[in-house]
Order: C-alpha cells, then structure tokens, then sequence
C-alpha cells in the first residue's frame, strides 16, 4: 500500500461516517487489491500489512465498510461470502463450478436493475443480481485434456 493511497482511504472511511483505523485502511486497501476474496484472505491480507487482527475484527469491519457502500458483499451458492471493491455499478459475476474463481461481468443490459422482472409485486426494483456459473478457461481445458 502506497503512503498516497492511506489519505485517501482514511478519507473515504471519514466520508462514511466511519472510524479510522489501520486495521480498516490496511482492509479496504486489500480487498480493492484483491480479486472477490473471502473473509480468510482478507484477514491475511491485513495481517501482511498491519500486524495480528482477529477474524471477528475483520468480520466486523467488512459488515460496517459493506452497510457504508464502500465494499460489495457476494454470496455464490456453495461457496463463502466474498467480498470487492467495486461497487455501485450493479455487475454481475461468472463462477467457476469447478475451482471456484469468481470474475466480473458488466451490466447484462442496459441500466440497472440491468434486468426487468416478469411480475415486479409492486416493488420498487434498483439492483439485479446475476451470477453465471460454468467453467473458467482453465478447467475447462483440463476437462477437456482428460476426457477419454
């Protein structure tokens, strides 16, 4: 993490309502590097740059930095919640049934909600969530290679 970057996640955090911490900068910071990591990973992620921090402490931050906007919480089926920065765009996801690994994908049309519901029962819709499974490029190459 670059000394630029911490003014301008200790900023946002403020901007939030949030209290600033290095544990919380040292989070932020790793899930926007990171690629849709779970809780463990993340925890490690801020150890590497901070020092000893309790899965709880960060179970806790990422539910306050999730309800503040500032990460996006996913939940494949199956799998544990992951967590991104990239938010406010209503994407979607691809997940490989095989491995697990999780990439982004564009709006599937449009505006967001991206989708129109057949039947909306009188809701007022702003978001779609989309996840498209199949097989990332990778195991579907290692499936292929060995099939008889």
């Amino acid at each position: 993490m670059t000394a630029a970057r911490r003014p301008a996640t200790a900023q946002e955090l403020r901007n939030a309502g949030l209290r600033v911490t290095a544990a919380r900068v040292a989070l932020l910071d790793t899930v926007r590097q990171g690629d849709h990591l779970d809780a463990e990973a993340i925890a490690a992620g801020v150890r590497d740059r901070v020092g000893h921090v309790s899965l709880q402490a960060v179970y806790e931050a990422l539910r306050a930095l999730t309800a503040a906007g500032l990460v996006r919480r996913i939940e494949p089926a199956g799998s544990p919640a992951r967590y991104e920065g990239r938010v406010g765009d209503n994407h979607h996801h691809l997940v490989c049934r095989s491995c697990g690994a999780v990439a982004d994908v564009d709006c599937a049309a449009g505006e967001a909600p991206c989708l129109t519901a057949a039947d909306d029962h009188g809701f007022s819709i702003d978001e779609a969530e989309v996840i498209y499974w199949g097989l990332c490029p990778g195991c579907a190459t290692a499936r292929s290679s060995s099939a008889p």
